[in-house]
């Protein structure tokens, strides 16, 4: 069994999370990254852990209008599709697979609005069990960067998942 992340990523910022999230679950199993443009409609038995993200935008996950709006300021990464349009399409083949939900979003205090919390109740509707609660990583500006810690913060996040969903054997 492998974990599957799937990213959305509007300036690089997720994207970069998706990559330090497989780092640290590489510690313990393998992992694949995979941008939601390029993410299978149906996932394998062989996946054990589905780990999804995405930026925050208006309060919430992305929709057409608001990539429509990140493109008019720069290059984006995710062009085809996002998490909100991938999440319906979705099937698994697997009752045991667990998942996990995380964002990126504008560190400001009292900032309302989580992408990482939609998409893990849209996970629960599924009917997959969360290993972790949504966790948000955060970014000093609309594009960025990343605030200073967050890939390292990332990273152990990504260990802990893989801890707490690896089961010791006797």
């Amino acid at each position: 069994m492998y974990a599957l992340i799937v990213y959305e990523s509007m300036f690089g910022n997720t994207k970069q999370i998706a990559e330090a999230v497989a780092e640290g679950l590489a510690t313990a199993m393998r992992a694949e990254v995979v941008e939601v443009g390029s993410a299978p409609a149906l996932v394998g038995q062989d996946v054990g852990l589905l780990v999804v993200g995405g930026p925050t935008h208006a309060f919430g996950m992305s929709r057409a209008s608001t990539r429509q709006s990140a493109a008019q300021q720069g290059r984006v990464v995710s062009q085809r599709q996002g998490v909100r349009e991938w999440l319906p399409t979705l099937r698994t083949s697997s009752a045991r697979l667990a998942s996990a939900a995380f964002d990126t979003r504008i560190a400001k205090p009292r900032m309302p609005g989580s992408a990482a919390r939609g998409v893990a109740k849209r996970l629960r509707r599924l009917g997959l069990a969360l290993a972790a609660p949504a966790e948000s990583f955060y970014v000093t500006g609309t594009q960025g960067p990343l605030v200073a810690g967050e890939l390292e913060r990332a990273r152990q996040w990504g260990e802990r998942l893989a801890s707490s969903f690896l089961v010791p054997t006797s």
